[in-house]
């Protein structure tokens, strides 16, 4: 007895040692992550197009991703987050919005879907009623939605507001109609002329409608926003923007100081998306890039500048090679001299910054296509891209191969425009406008954008555009057919190709091992659905480095 008990004392010990070692294993068996998504149909948009089942996610980023028995059995998270057979995606890279004007949409009056002039002074007379300041301001009013397709007049403003200044913006920005003493502080009378810009007049009197250059005579008179007003505003757009799934935003010209507010804003989780700023040239701006070179922070880059070099297309402020098929006076116009837009890109180009250029008209297009070749010369990295490229001579359109342009374009202004950009255009000129799949072949590659508030902030429209050129209800848009991109193509455009636009591939735009986890969860597979369903997907979860910033459930 006291033998077999001293015999198996060794094998007791043994057995204690193995199963030791069994537990010591399987302890440190999981590695640790902060986040894991889970049964899941993972689009990475690697460059293998992998699509697989499972995120691990810790500090922020990507630490793998794979099937879903690799993942759960390799990890221990502290959050699991079940994704029930959903899509998950990169979150949207919105390559061309306007955050702030977008947020002002919230604290001014709001004109988008007037179908009349009277509904626009009606709306406002509503707005002021409720909101007493100096100015009015407001933005969003179309002509080409009303019954009668023609350039308000401001007697219906004057009557209303005979005392308050009103300046009301088109929904391009590119125009704006104010009342008598708004014009009476500019000083702007019938005579009154501008360079780069039109006082539209009816007989012997100024209508209230500026275009492009004309508005800055009246917009110099008026008060800046408050830090306050700004703050109010950015803070809507980026509630906005998450429920969408847009996690990096590429802001098409702002002031040095919004951006500021901007990086304020972030630093305290009051703005969640990220930032790539584009700022507009002026002495600020000039002043910041000469300073701080290329600047980056963990929410924002600052390495761009935006030009622009022509009005829109909807006012006829698009400069054109001929004039307007249904305005047979009218060119539109550049915005500044040919030598004003050489000497702005000769100071971006010596201060080592990107240089955007919104050019709408097959004017400009060609005018800023051949500017840019003086200084790149030929097949290049400095990435330098034309916003909107949206009429287009097709003689031109080599240069963006040549010289390694980038093409950012916004499919929904083929949905909008198309009820009446026939007419602006006619039938020659409109076969080399919205060429979605031929600026992608140039360089293989397009960055797309919303271009909100001009359109919508929903990025499904965008991708629905861009896969289907059909209007929203479904019917086609007259021989624009050939010009589709396929699904991998659109979303690319919205994410991987927007990225590399702005220099921040490298970062997010895909889900890969060591970028930010910038994702979103969506109700249905947009790479799979019926097109009529692709605009009524529903993003279920947004996250930004990791963080939840919308959640449905």
């Amino acid at each position: 007895m006291k033998k077999s008990s001293m015999r198996s004392a060794p094998l007791r010990l043994c057995a204690t040692f193995l199963f030791c070692l069994l537990l010591n294993s399987c302890a440190h068996k999981f590695e640790s992550a902060d986040i894991i998504i889970h049964n899941a149909i993972i689009y990475t948009f690697d460059n293998e197009m992998t699509v697989t089942e499972a995120v691990a996610i810790k500090d922020g980023k990507i630490i793998e991703t794979g099937k879903e028995r690799h993942i759960m059995n390799k990890y221990s998270a502290n959050e699991y987050v079940d994704a029930k057979g959903r899509a998950v995606y990169p979150g949207f890279f919105d390559a061309h919005c306007h955050i702030l004007n977008y947020g002002k949409t919230f604290i001014e009056v709001d004109l988008r879907n007037c179908k009349s002039w009277e509904e626009c002074v009606q709306k406002t007379k509503e707005f002021a009623a409720k909101n007493k300041s100096a100015w009015i301001r407001g933005r969003g009013w179309d002509q080409n939605e009303w019954a009668v397709k023609e350039f308000p007049t401001n007697e219906l403003l004057n009557a209303a507001f005979p005392n308050t200044p009103v300046y009301l913006t088109r929904v391009d920005g590119h125009a704006a109609i104010v009342n008598q003493i708004a014009l009476d502080k500019a000083g702007i009378t019938v005579l009154t002329s501008v360079s780069g810009g039109t006082v539209i007049t009816k007989g012997d009197n100024p209508t209230g409608v500026l275009i492009d250059n004309a508005m800055e005579l009246v917009k110099s008179k008026m008060p800046n926003l408050s830090k306050a007003e700004i703050e109010k505003a950015l803070s809507f757009a980026g509630a906005n923007t998450t429920s969408y799934g847009l996690t990096t935003l590429c802001d098409a010209g702002s002031e040095i100081g919004v951006f500021k507010i901007m990086e304020q804003m972030q630093a305290k989780n009051m703005f969640m998306p990220k930032v790539y700023g584009m700022l507009v040239p002026d002495k600020d701006g000039f002043a910041f890039a000469a300073k701080n070179g290329i600047y980056e922070t963990e929410k924002m880059i600052i390495r761009s500048f935006k030009i622009v070099s022509d009005g829109a297309l909807g006012s006829r402020g698009a400069c054109l090679k001929e004039p307007y098929s249904d305005a047979h006076e009218v060119m539109g116009k550049l915005l500044l001299t040919e030598k004003g837009l050489d000497s702005l890109i000769a100071k971006m180009y010596d201060l080592g910054y990107q240089v955007n250029t919104h050019c709408i008209g097959d004017s400009s297009n060609a005018l800023m296509l051949r500017l840019y070749a003086k200084y790149l010369e030929k097949t290049n990295d400095y990435r330098w891209r034309i916003e909107h490229a949206q009429i287009m001579d097709v003689k031109d359109m080599g240069n963006f191969a040549k010289y390694s342009i980038i093409p950012s374009v916004q499919p929904t202004h083929a949905v909008s425009d198309m009820p009446w950009a026939l007419d602006r255009v006619g039938n020659k000129r409109i076969k080399g406008a919205y060429l979605f799949k031929t600026l992608l072949n140039q360089n293989g590659m397009i960055a797309l954008g919303t271009d909100f508030p001009v359109e919508e902030i929903n990025p499904f429209k965008t991708f629905y555009a861009a896969i289907s050129r059909k209007y929203y209800d479904g019917k086609p848009i007259t021989g624009l057919q050939n010009e589709v991109l396929t699904r991998e193509e659109a979303f690319m455009g919205m994410s991987k190709w927007a990225a590399m636009a702005a220099f921040m591939l490298e970062k997010t735009g895909t889900l890969e091992k060591g970028k930010a986890a910038d994702i979103m969860i969506l109700d249905r597979d947009i790479m799979k659905v019926d097109e009529k369903d692709i605009l009524s997907t529903m993003v279920i979860a947004t996250f930004i480095n990791g963080k939840r910033v919308h959640s449905l459930e």
